[in-house]
């Protein structure tokens, strides 16, 4: 039987929480630089001002947006809304082969990395969107600022003027204003986790 959220017919126009861990829950992110090179990757294939300066830049820019990223040791959560109904599974195959060969390369190891295919759920409302994407930026905190995690899409938030990352889609529930977001962030409520328990990461 498929693993659960594993099989999906995507949809054009939907956001979807997309997650991955570690075969047997390993390490996927061993050092600074592995997060870097795994960012580096997402940003070459959505990233428009890298082409024709980045020979490796892609264009999948035009049929999916991230809104929201965290790498954590053992696993990865992406906040992505698709245009087009293979624009997810471009994307993630994608960054994911040549994260393998990179990963496998340093590590002098063979095989897969991840824990089967990558899991996206849809989000069904704007409750869960604005939940979803502070579930992504607390997952690291443990009574920390989320500010001080180098591996996540916060930063955008707060200094947004990425090209490659879209904090607009969330600020825009907060009129724009990255203050209100980091109220947000920092009035957190356990109760808020019922809105997101079902477009989380299973057991």
């Amino acid at each position: 039987m498929p693993a659960k959220n594993s099989v999906k017919i995507y949809s054009e126009n939907t956001y979807y929480h997309v997650y991955n861990r570690g075969v047997e829950k390993r390490l996927i992110f061993q050092d600074h630089q592995d997060y870097l090179v795994f960012i580096k990757y997402l940003r070459q294939y959505l990233d428009p001002t890298l082409i024709g300066s980045d020979p490796k830049a892609k264009t999948l820019f035009s049929e999916v947006e991230l809104i929201a990223f965290c790498l954590m040791p053992n696993h990865f959560h992406l906040l992505i809304r698709q245009f087009t109904k293979n624009g997810i599974t471009k994307l993630i195959h994608a960054v994911s082969t040549r994260y393998v060969m990179y990963f496998n390369q340093k590590y002098q190891r063979v095989g897969g990395l991840f824990q089967g295919k990558f899991k996206a759920i849809s989000i069904e409302n704007d409750d869960q969107l604005i939940h979803l994407s502070r579930y992504i930026h607390l997952n690291p905190s443990s009574g920390s600022d989320p500010i001080s995690y180098p591996y996540s899409s916060y930063q955008h938030y707060i200094d947004s003027r990425s090209h490659w990352v879209k904090p607009e889609v969330i600020l825009g529930y907060f009129n724009k204003n990255t203050h209100n977001y980091e109220q947000f962030i920092t009035d957190f409520q356990e109760q808020s986790e019922e809105l997101v328990n079902s477009i989380t990461l299973e057991s």
